[in-house]
């Protein structure tokens, strides 16, 4: 392939794998996030409405791109700044134009053809399931690890001591502290309570007077 078609193919593969991850992360939170079921038809939706908005971008980038060229034509002056093209860039933009505008026809014609969308979904779901159980298995493996199978034991040991002696430690004491205090103060009403249970009306004095 030329230069130009290996610019293409570049940038379609770029635009695809950046597809393949939007449509991983939707997987994701459907299925997982939201507890939904797995859709192809669904997923097949959100990839061809991926592919066609990447599509625009790349028209638009094609766009952006003649503007500057023809602004560049006809100026032979020094430039000012790296984006200040003049009329030697003339045949690098219009050759940059072309492959976004090829780019943005390749991606719609994958967004156009079910085989490939069904492949970019069925990669998207590999990929988000081995997201998940590359979750899983960094999970098990802390959760089940024993000290002398951690190979950062050592040196996270001091670390975690020290967190344990000014967190957990603090936090375990102030919730002592609260307690006793809270069955202190239970304590206290049960014993007014108590008393005034103990202690005679003062109509009922008034009674046991005059008899």
């Amino acid at each position: 392939m030329g230069r130009t078609a290996d610019a293409i193919a570049e940038g379609v593969a770029i635009a695809t794998a950046a597809a393949r991850l939007a449509v991983k992360n939707h997987i994701l939170v459907g299925t997982i996030a939201q507890g939904g079921a797995f859709d192809l038809d669904r997923y097949a939706g959100d990839a061809q409405n991926v592919l066609r908005a990447m599509a625009a971008e790349s028209d638009e980038a094609a766009e952006h791109l003649t503007a500057l060229r023809r602004r560049a034509k006809g100026r032979h002056s020094d430039p000012a700044g790296t984006h200040d093209y003049r009329d030697r860039d003339v045949r690098n933009l219009k050759r940059r134009a072309r492959q976004s505008t090829a780019v943005a026809q390749r991606l719609r014609e994958l967004a156009d053809d079910p085989d490939e969308v069904r492949e970019l979904v069925e990669s998207a779901r590999a990929a988000a399931w081995a997201d998940v159980r590359g979750n899983l298995d960094r999970r098990l493996r802390v959760e089940g690890m024993r000290p002398d199978q951690d190979p950062d034991y050592a040196s996270m040991r001091e670390a975690r001591m020290q967190a344990l002696k000014l967190v957990d430690l603090q936090a375990l004491s102030s919730q002592q502290r609260s307690r006793r205090k809270q069955a202190d103060k239970l304590a206290k009403e049960a014993a007014k309570a108590e008393a005034k249970a103990e202690k005679p009306s003062r109509w009922g004095r008034k009674t046991a007077a005059k008899s």
